[in-house]
C-alpha cells in the first residue's frame, strides 16, 4: 500500500522509499504475513520448524553413534563382560534406529514436497519425531550405562542411568504434555 505524498514535505531523495512502504518480500510488523490463516501455509511453517528441530537432534544422534563406533575398536573393548557387550550392541542399534526415525520426517517432506495434504504430513512427522526422541533418549541412557558401568561399576551405573532416564522422561515427554494441558 503506497501513500500519496504530502505536497508540503520536501521530495524524497532519488531512489529512497517512502517510510510507510514495505520492501518487496518483507512484511510490516503490524500486518500478518500473507496467507497466515491458510491451513496449508500454517502446516508448511510447522513442518519447516520441525525439520529445523530435527537437524539439532540428528547431530546428537551422530555424535553418540560415532562414539559407539569408536568404542568397538579400542583395545579395552575385548575386556568388556558379556553384559557390557550386550549393552553396547543394544545401544549401537538404538542409535542407528534413532537416526533413521529422526530422518524420516525429512524423507517425508522430500518425497511429498508438493503433496496437498501438508497437515497430515506434519501430524505423522510429529508422531515419528516423538518415537525418535524416545529412541534417542534410550540410546543416550545406554551409552551412559555402558560408560559408567566400565568406569564406576554396575552398582553406581544403574541408579545414575535411571536418574538420567527419568530426566529425559520428565523434560522431553511429561513437561510438554503438562504445558499442553489446558489450565482451569
Amino acid at each position: 500500500m503506497t501513500s500519496v505524498p504530502d505536497p508540503s514535505e520536501p521530495p524524497a531523495p532519488s531512489g529512497a522509499r517512502p517510510p510507510d512502504v514495505t520492501p518487496p518480500g518483507r512484511h510490516s510488523s503490524s500486518a500478518p504475513p500473507p496467507g497466515w490463516r491458510n491451513p496449508e501455509v500454517r502446516a508448511e511453517r510447522r513442518l519447516v520448524a520441525m525439520l529445523q528441530e530435527l537437524r539439532v537432534l540428528q547431530t546428537g544422534v551422530q555424535i553418540v553413534f560415532a562414539f559407539l563406533l569408536g568404542v568397538a575398536f579400542t583395545p579395552r573393548f575385548g575386556q568388556l563382560g558379556d553384559a557390557q557387550q550386550d549393552i553396547y550392541v543394544v545401544t549401537l542399534l538404538l542409535s542407528v534406529v534413532a537416526a533413521a526415525v529422526l530422518a524420516t520426517p525429512v524423507a517425508l517432506h522430500r518425497g511429498l514436497y508438493r503433496h496437498p495434504g501438508k497437515e497430515r504430513i506434519v501430524t505423522v512427522s510429529a508422531r515419528i519425531a516423538q518415537v525418535g526422541l524416545l529412541l534417542l533418549a534410550s540410546s543416550l541412557c545406554g551409552a551412559v550405562l555402558l560408560v559408567l558401568d566400565v568406569v564406576l561399576g554396575t552398582a553406581t551405573a544403574v541408579p545414575v542411568t535411571c536418574v538420567i532416564a527419568l530426566t529425559f522422561a520428565v523434560l522431553w515427554f511429561a513437561l510438554p504434555w503438562a504445558v499442553r494441558r489446558p489450565t482451569r
